[in-house]
């Protein structure tokens, strides 16, 4: 391995121990790195590396990545991006929850191409797949995870320790196959905002969780923050990974057993805080939710 490659593992193992991961060597040129992060933010400061690939997976929290032309892309569970290492080379990872759990994986494509793994050899995976398909334009691609996906990257954790290498092994395997055949259309990659849009969906957010016992409609939203209605559906749900509706509703029903456990308000005033005129409409939703009624979740 000659000096500069030395220098780039040096830099990528630099970013792993930051994120509190093991880094592990599953093939030449192919890592694996577990990542736990327990912070608000992380700023990403590396050498522009074009010919590393990184594929990065969420599985817990919440990750926003700050790009240095200003975009922000949201990673929600079970979502997963894929980049060069010449893309965050100057960027900000932001978590919102204060704790991210994801994995890592790291390519080189030339390392790989020169030594792959032997049910690759003559795929072409290395040389002009990932790089021509996912890479091509400079830009990071960010996917929308899918039952096909979160049965790959569900597979990483929680196997026996005689068996976890071969497990990881063969899922890196599996997931270069799925890239590799999948098609790559804008329905399955996830959309880019510009930051002051996230900016008004965060204050829309707030907003919302501020006055629960108002009952605002997505027109009015869209009027007064002067955000197209379509627009501003699909920029919550890519931050909040629900829809503006269903999010709200969850904080609700949250609110309304934290007050029937801390407070001795009747079911009547609580319906109210938290949004409902008609007390039998937030008992029924209350019951959808936690499959129990208020006054029984109150006496339990």
């Amino acid at each position: 391995m000659n000096d500069e490659l030395i220098r780039i593992r040096e830099d990528v193992e630099k970013l792993h121990q930051k994120a509190a991961g093991e880094t592990i060597l599953l093939y030449p040129g192919i890592e694996l790195c577990y990542l736990a992060f327990s912070s608000d933010s992380f700023s990403v400061q590396h050498k522009a590396m074009p010919h590393i690939i990184q594929i990065n997976y969420c599985k817990a929290g919440q990750l926003i990545w700050e790009m240095g032309n200003g975009n922000c892309i949201y990673l929600n569970p079970g979502d997963f991006s894929l980049h060069t290492m010449k893309a965050c080379a100057d960027s900000v990872l932001n978590f919102p929850s204060g704790t991210y759990q994801g994995l890592a994986i790291s390519i080189n494509l030339q390392e790989a191409s020169g030594n792959p793994p032997e049910l690759l050899k003559d795929s072409n995976i290395f040389e002009a797949i990932l790089p021509k398909k996912f890479c091509w334009n400079g830009r990071p691609v960010f996917l929308a995870g899918n039952e096909q996906t979160e049965n790959i990257f569900s597979a990483f954790y929680g196997q026996p320790e005689a068996f976890k290498l071969a497990y990881q092994k063969i899922k890196v395997l599996e997931l270069l196959l799925y890239l590799g055949k999948m098609e790559f259309t804008p329905q399955n990659q996830l959309a880019e905002y510009q930051s002051e849009l996230m900016k008004a969906i965060r204050k829309i957010h707030d907003q919302l969780l501020l006055h629960m016992e108002q009952r605002v409609t997505i027109e009015e939203l869209s009027r007064q923050y002067l955000i197209n209605p379509t627009t501003l559906k699909n920029a919550f749900k890519s931050v909040y990974g629900a829809s503006l509706a269903a999010h709200i509703k969850e904080h609700r029903m949250e609110q309304a057993a934290k007050m029937l456990k801390e407070t001795d308000k009747n079911i009547a005033e609580i319906a109210r805080a938290v949004g409902y005129d008609s007390q039998s409409k937030f008992t029924a939703a209350f019951k959808a939710y936690f499959k129990v009624l208020p006054k029984e979740y109150r006496k339990k």
